[in-house]
């Protein structure tokens, strides 16, 4: 196997001394990727809703749950089909569509995205999740709102390094109207895009996640995404409790991202496109036969069990299937994202970690709160990015009591997660690639590395 060739970025990227100019064009531009990205958020979930809405249905929980168990069986593997047979079109070009290429284009300067191909993987993705697929929505609200900052710079003929920052500002847009919080749509700019605080990039993300929240606001509701909540910590003494799920969220999570990793690998060994997605429904499916609440992305059960009105048992159950499905869906080939699956398993381990120190006796709060705090370590371990993390969670539930166990378990999490592989689950695309690159105290920087 030949070494993968090391990727050197663009003369203009690397050039000492480029800083953003805010003419008139960029801010036009600015306020433009904006409202594209919350537009295109809007538009996107009212039409997962309108076709839901068909089979008089509220959500893909819902439209499961009532639907025949063989039609459960079926439908994600059309589902796959269709995204597989859209597939085919998107791998004959050349621009790049996921979140490591909008990393990739901001920090680098090689932009390589397209919103025709992004619009393609959004409706292959659309088709998947309506036909119930287990995946999450936010990977193309958040790929469309990099493309669109590229194709406005592109329009307005600004400097490469005012387009990078739109593209920059467009994910974080696009953030802020899939979760409905914008200061960690910010800080997934800052922790996971750059690398690095700079106010050339912030402050443009800033007024873009205003911009789009705003917009998103207006159209679909003003209230925290999971509903306000309000979890108490018993004593100081919890805090140990809580390290202890940090812990147990970060290798939950590896165990998550090692298991989407293998199943990519399987799937791509032995089966093309377009068959590979439609197996990989066929796969989810068959859990989706015997247990609907694994379909889609995870919001409707994770609600449910940040509210308590699940079983253990249940909850156990839902958390394998939910790895299974996710694994089947997604390692296939279904475009989509895995941002919420992941707050799904962290809320499953948080809630039976809970459970399993009051068992033994340990006097802890309400399983919910370490619920709450599991989603949150687990996408800290996934994507190595804390303050996002402790931050998105925050805004998700409105819950401020919980911030000192956000705080302390998402570090863990992200620092054991780290120390067992070097890579977050959107560097390990650019990694497959020859990118590869550690973040310093200077910001990002290109290096070979040899561990995976």
């Amino acid at each position: 196997m030949e070494p993968a060739p090391q990727v050197e970025p663009d003369a203009d990227a690397a050039a000492p001394g480029v800083t953003l100019r805010w003419t008139p064009r960029f801010v036009l531009g600015l306020l433009a990727v904006a409202v594209l990205a919350s537009g295109f958020a809007i538009a996107f979930r009212g039409g997962l809703s309108f076709f839901l809405s068909l089979a008089s249905a509220t959500d893909v929980v819902a439209a499961m749950a009532s639907a025949p168990w063989a039609l459960r069986l079926v439908l994600p593997a059309v589902g796959g089909l269709l995204a597989g047979l859209i597939g085919v079109v998107v791998a004959r070009a050349p621009a790049g569509h996921g979140v490591g290429d909008v990393m990739e284009a901001v920090v680098l300067g090689r932009v390589r995205l397209s919103v025709r191909v992004t619009l393609l993987k959004s409706l292959a993705s659309f088709l998947a999740i309506a036909c119930g697929g287990s995946l999450g929505r936010e990977g193309p609200l958040i790929q469309f709102g990099g493309a669109s900052g590229k194709l406005v710079g592109q329009r307005l003929k600004l400097a490469a390094i005012d387009a990078r920052v739109l593209i920059a500002a467009g994910s974080a847009a696009g953030f802020a109207a899939a979760y409905n919080t914008p200061f960690a749509a910010v800080l997934f700019v800052v922790e996971v895009v750059t690398g690095v605080m700079a106010l050339d990039v912030v402050v443009p993300t800033l007024l873009a996640t205003l911009i789009a929240s705003a917009v998103t606001r207006a159209v679909l509701g003003a209230g925290p995404l999971y509903g306000q909540r309000a979890f108490q910590l018993g004593s100081s003494w919890e805090l140990l409790a809580f390290a202890g799920l940090g812990i147990v969220a970060a290798l939950g999570a590896q165990g998550f991202m090692r298991l989407l990793s293998a199943g990519e690998d399987l799937f791509r060994a032995r089966l093309p496109l377009p068959w590979r997605p439609a197996v990989g429904g066929l796969l989810a499916g068959a859990v989706i036969a015997f247990l609907p609440e694994v379909a889609g992305n995870g919001f409707e059960p994770l609600n449910r069990l940040l509210d308590g009105k699940l079983a253990l048992g249940f909850i156990a159950l839902l958390l394998v299937g939910k790895c299974f499905a996710t694994t089947a869906s997604v390692g296939s080939g279904s475009p989509g994202g895995v941002f919420t699956p992941t707050l799904l398993v962290g809320g499953a381990l948080g809630y039976l970690f809970a459970s399993g120190l009051a068992v033994l006796g340990i006097p802890v709060g309400p399983p919910g709160g370490y619920a709450l705090v599991g989603m949150a370590a687990a996408t800290a371990a996934s994507v190595h990015a804390p303050l996002l993390a402790a931050v998105m969670a925050f805004e998700l539930s409105g819950d401020y009591a919980i911030v000192l166990p956000l705080l302390l378990a998402t570090s863990l999490a992200a620092l054991v997660s780290r120390s067992l592989r070097r890579d977050s689950i959107y560097t390990a695309e650019l990694s497959a690639r020859g990118i590869a690159w550690e973040l310093t105290v200077d910001g990002r920087r290109l290096e070979p590395r040899k561990d995976g």
